[in-house]
């Protein structure tokens, strides 16, 4: 009687969540890059929750981002938007979109860093003006000279963002093929070779 046949190898899918665990998947970024309509569908591959930070403060703030910018202020939005997110993340796991100063915030940083793997969608200027400018519910943008501000807060911001655990580009091809490369990517930070093939001395030593 021939052997079985040995198991299909796990789909990186099911890897990806066993090496989680409780941890979240939290993508940052600039405004414009992608992180909610890549992490909706990274969510779905994934079978996890997705959440957007920016509609969980619009619901505990009773009213729109615009408007917390407008009446209270920016530093009043960031900590709120500090506080969502340490709750979300509690909740774990999930993926979760992050606004684009978010990861400004350095004790964010550090929740981020102990409950989830950080995936920094990066999009050059032209491609975030592209997908903005059509958009009148961005506080920071509205300026004499939207594109002077992206430019700024690009060059602010990127340094910062350089430190989230990895980085996807976000271009003008189709939403899948970010998708694909975003659990490409997190299959081999969270697994690698290590996690299915042991290293030959404890392989033999287990003989």
């Amino acid at each position: 009687m021939p052997d079985a046949a040995p198991p299909a190898p796990a789909k990186p899918e099911a890897d990806i969540l066993s090496a989680l665990g409780t941890r979240s998947i939290v993508l940052v970024g600039m405004m414009g890059a992608g992180k909610s309509t890549i992490g909706r569908r990274l969510a779905a591959r994934l079978r996890l929750p997705f959440v957007d930070a920016d509609t969980e403060i619009e619901a505990a703030a009773r009213m729109t981002i615009p408007e917390i910018f407008e009446r209270h202020g920016e530093p009043h939005f960031r900590d709120g938007e500090a506080r969502v997110i340490a709750r979300l993340l509690d909740g774990g796991p999930i993926v979760l979109a992050t606004g684009g100063g978010a990861f400004m915030r350095e004790e964010t940083r550090a929740r981020i860093a102990a409950k989830a793997v950080s995936i920094w969608l990066k999009a050059d200027p032209d491609v975030i003006m592209r997908r903005v400018r059509r958009r009148a519910d961005r506080p920071l943008l509205q300026t004499a000279d939207p594109e002077a501000t992206v430019t700024r807060l690009l060059g602010e911001r990127e340094p910062v963002y350089r430190k989230a655990d990895l980085t996807i580009a976000s271009r003008d091809v189709p939403h899948d093929r970010i998708v694909e490369e975003c659990v490409e990517t997190l299959h081999a930070h969270l697994c690698g070779q290590a996690a299915t093939e042991p290293p030959s001395d404890v392989a033999s030593a287990a003989r």
